[in-house]
């Protein structure tokens, strides 16, 4: 901003006001483009209009111009803050207000979406999908603690810290009811902790590995054959629905392999067949007649 360009001094010669004609000898008089006016008249038809409070700027103003737009010296104040800015860095922006620096890079400077104050330089913030956050306005939606630079799950509009978010939305292993935040299994449409779906001898994970249920228990293939299956009155190994003869026989407490079913003497094969026992023995129709 520059001063204006016109003088003001006392008329000491034969001179008459441009305008009113009133003799300027002996007084106070304006002289701007060559001409020369009392200075009611100069503030009639020659001041410029303050930029800022819209009146005349006097001869006896100081004045400021910038870019063809004049203030009052005392009228050249932040819009903002008010500080003057009589000699001081500036900015001009819309409907003609000038902005002091530290205003406009305030105005200029994202704003934080949880205070919705300026965030400057120098800040420490968040940033998430173009939105920005002061530190310390990056909070948990459900306990309201600062997450900060944390880890966080985002649902929505809303934002959780890990453990908020573990028991709002995370899937409750169905043995031991904790919430599962990574990994797990499921087994009849329920969830289960990897650690938590295991064998109930060996206590060995079952997950991706052949397993019995037996009355809400799990059993490795080993301790099923081990513990629980029924030992097949044939052969004496363990019946365990895996492999080779999936059906089992069973007769006064007894149990066989389908395939191990037959009778002693011919050793003809009796599953879904009539067959005698005699002697606590197994035969088919037929044999018991030729002993």
């Amino acid at each position: 901003a520059g001063p204006g360009s016109y003088t003001v001094g006392t008329m000491s010669e034969r001179f008459d006001c441009h305008y009113c004609r009133d003799a300027l000898q002996g007084k106070k008089y304006v002289q701007k483009e060559g001409r020369h006016c009392c200075v009611k008249c100069f503030e009639k038809f020659c001041a410029n209009t303050c930029t800022e409070c819209k009146k005349p700027i006097g001869a006896d103003s100081k004045e400021l111009h910038f870019k063809n737009r004049y203030w009052h010296d005392n009228c050249f104040r932040c819009f903002k803050c008010y500080t003057s800015l009589v000699n001081e860095p500036f900015m001009l922006r819309e409907n003609n207000k000038v902005w002091c620096s530290n205003c406009t890079a305030a105005e200029d400077a994202p704003r934080c979406k949880g205070c919705f104050k300026p965030i400057i330089a120098g800040d420490q913030n968040v940033e998430y999908k173009k939105m920005v956050w002061h530190k310390d306005c990056f909070t948990c939606s459900q306990c309201k603690k600062v997450i900060g630079s944390g880890s966080f799950f985002p649902k929505g509009d809303d934002f959780y810290c890990v453990s908020c978010h573990e028991h709002k939305f995370a899937k409750t292993c169905a043995k031991c009811k904790n919430p599962i935040t990574s990994g797990g299994l499921t087994y009849q449409e329920q969830p289960w902790h990897s650690e938590c779906f295991i064998c109930s001898n060996c206590k060995k994970q079952l997950g991706g590995k052949r397993f019995t249920a037996v009355e809400d228990q799990f059993y490795c293939v080993e301790c099923y054959k081990e513990c629980v299956a029924k030992k097949c009155a044939g052969c004496k190994n363990p019946i365990t629905g895996f492999g080779r003869g999936t059906s089992v026989v069973n007769y006064e407490d007894e149990s066989w392999h389908d395939y191990c079913f037959k009778c002693t003497k011919c050793a003809r094969g009796l599953a879904n067949k009539r067959f005698v026992c005699h002697n606590g023995k197994i035969y088919c129709a037929e044999c018991p007649k030729r002993l």
